[in-house]
């Protein structure tokens, strides 16, 4: 009996294994005609049978959908692909810290994980409502545009690397919002070329003709253009995009343009340390600010404490003192990195001298 061990062409148009077209969701594939119809002149009839749907759209391979079809009309895409679901976290200062605040994981089709994400992050940002003076409706503006939200999240679901472990990540920090997908950027483009005019060269093609056909994602490779012309129109820094394990799109919020040079780095700076806060700081956590010299590692601080038990001191000095932004890590969007250091922000800082 042989098995096949190597794929070729994209994840997207290789079957999906232990399934059948009863795995597929008719009430789906219908929305999905009806609004293609309507957005881009679909030539098939909202009646048409399902299996005329997919084979118009090659996301079925004989008698099997392919990964694609699994992902835009699954009943339960995660029953077989397990990590394509989204993690939306925030987070009330600037960098990660456990216990996160707020965290939701999504499930769902493609479509359902994109608006379910996009909600979350909208449901976190500052909402203006503007006057009815022009409209019986009154005009709202997000301090996010909407569509620089949608179009970071359509991005990282549509040309992510399905064939990895991780998953969707959108992180809602004081100053940003940092979406991170397992993916990479295909040889032709570098991250220079994503602020100027570009070609289109989807991650998995089939997944990205279905978001274009309901105007999810455009062709033409201007979704990160259109991005920093809303941003700036908006009053915003322009995004920023990077390949760290995976491809990122940091979006800055009001008032971070000074910050955009230092990435992932940024103070919780705060003048004075009030009394209502002086006195949660336990004795643990104050005398580990008293020892950090600089940037340390865990093994450097656990050794000046004289502590061998790490979850102790992660418990009891480590996670107190991130939580309450008086420590902070150097690499914070990697929290288990090899490199990760901690120093004392600021408003550690000015404990230290309050104890003075």
């Amino acid at each position: 009996m042989s098995k096949e061990l190597i794929q070729f062409g994209p994840f997207d148009s290789a079957v999906c294994e232990k399934t059948s077209s009863d795995d597929l969701a008719r009430k789906k594939m219908k929305h999905f005609i009806r609004v293609a119809r309507e957005a881009r002149n679909f030539p098939l009839p909202v009646s048409a049978a399902g299996k005329n749907l997919l084979e118009h759209l090659s996301l079925v391979d004989g008698e099997t959908p392919t990964n694609a079809a699994i992902l835009l009309f699954g009943k339960k895409p995660q029953r077989f692909l397990k990590s394509s679901i989204i993690k939306c976290a925030h987070y009330h200062g600037t960098q990660v810290y456990k216990p996160i605040p707020s965290l939701q994981i999504y499930s769902g089709t493609v479509f359902e994980l994109i608006e379910q994400a996009v909600d979350f992050v909208l449901s976190k940002i500052d909402l203006s409502v503007g006057t009815r003076a022009n409209s019986v409706r009154a005009p709202v503006s997000y301090e996010i545009p909407k569509e620089v939200v949608t179009e970071a999240i359509v991005n990282a679901v549509a040309h992510r690397d399905y064939t990895s472990n991780g998953s969707v990540q959108v992180m809602l920090f004081k100053n940003r919002l940092v979406v991170w997908n397992p993916g990479r950027l295909p040889p032709a483009l570098t991250i220079e070329k994503l602020r100027v005019a570009h070609g289109s060269i989807p991650h998995n093609p089939l997944l990205a003709e279905s978001l274009y056909l309901v105007e999810y994602i455009e062709r033409m490779g201007t979704g990160t253009l259109d991005m920093i012309k809303r941003c700036v129109e908006a009053g915003l820094p322009e995004p920023d995009f990077s390949v760290e394990d995976g491809f990122v799109t940091t979006i800055w919020r009001r008032g971070a343009g000074q910050y955009r040079s230092l990435p992932f780095m940024f103070p919780e700076v705060t003048p004075e340390v009030t009394p209502e806060v002086t006195p949660e700081v336990t004795p643990e956590v104050r005398e580990m600010l008293s020892l950090i010299e600089g940037e340390m590692s865990r093994k450097e601080i656990q050794t000046i404490l004289r502590l061998k038990d790490e979850k102790h001191f992660r418990e009891f000095y480590q996670q107190p003192a991130i939580a309450q932004g008086l420590m902070e890590m150097t690499i914070p969007d990697k929290p288990r990195s090899r490199n990760q250091k901690y120093r004392i922000t600021q408003k550690g800082k000015a404990l230290l001298r309050s104890q003075n």
